[in-house]
């Protein structure tokens, strides 16, 4: 029997969440699977991994064959580096206290990477809202001086508007005796 070391689609529609399986390659996809080695979800920025390196380390060592894609989450992590250090022991090149301290300089590295890379997102996230904050705050600036500019320009019509009518209302008694003389 081959066994396969893939990825187990979960999830709703649009949101896919997988289970990283060892499962005979015979198997469907979602379907029977031998053990389940950890999870990954791509819906997150960075993806998150939770995997088991002892299993999936357990499970290259008995000839399990990963997907390109489990192969590129099991490299992520740190799986086939442990796998190629472990080979490096039952060889004799180098002891099982060296391998360990080699995965644990490489593990510290990948987390700082990560680290960075979030701190990163949320930074730039941090800057995107504060731009659109004083953008925001640069609109309704300028909606205010419109609307104080238009006030201004109502009350100037008003003052006008009354400034007329008192004129017309002064003019029309002066009419009305013209009109009455020219009548009588």
């Amino acid at each position: 029997m081959s066994v396969k070391i893939r990825l187990q689609r979960h999830g709703k529609k649009g949101k896919p969440f997988y289970w990283v399986v060892a499962a005979d390659a015979r198997a469907k996809r979602d379907g029977k699977f031998l053990e389940k080695i950890g999870t990954y979800n791509p819906n997150t920025n960075p993806a998150t991994i939770d995997l088991n390196i002892e299993k999936a380390a357990q499970w290259l060592h008995n000839g399990a064959q990963p997907t390109d894609t489990a192969r590129a989450i099991l490299s992520y992590t740190g799986a086939l580096l442990k796998h190629h250090l472990d080979g490096g022991v039952r060889k004799g090149a180098l002891t099982q206290e060296q391998a360990d301290a080699k995965l644990a300089a490489w593990l510290d590295e990948k987390a700082g990477k990560v680290d960075a890379k979030k701190s990163g997102l949320s930074k730039a996230q941090a800057d995107a809202k504060a731009k659109a904050f004083k953008a925001e705050q640069e609109a309704n600036a300028k909606r205010i001086a419109a609307q104080v500019e238009a006030t201004k320009v109502e009350e100037t019509v008003e003052e006008v508007t009354e400034e007329v009518v008192e004129a017309a209302t002064e003019e029309a008694p002066a009419v009305e005796e013209n009109n009455e003389e020219t009548q009588a």
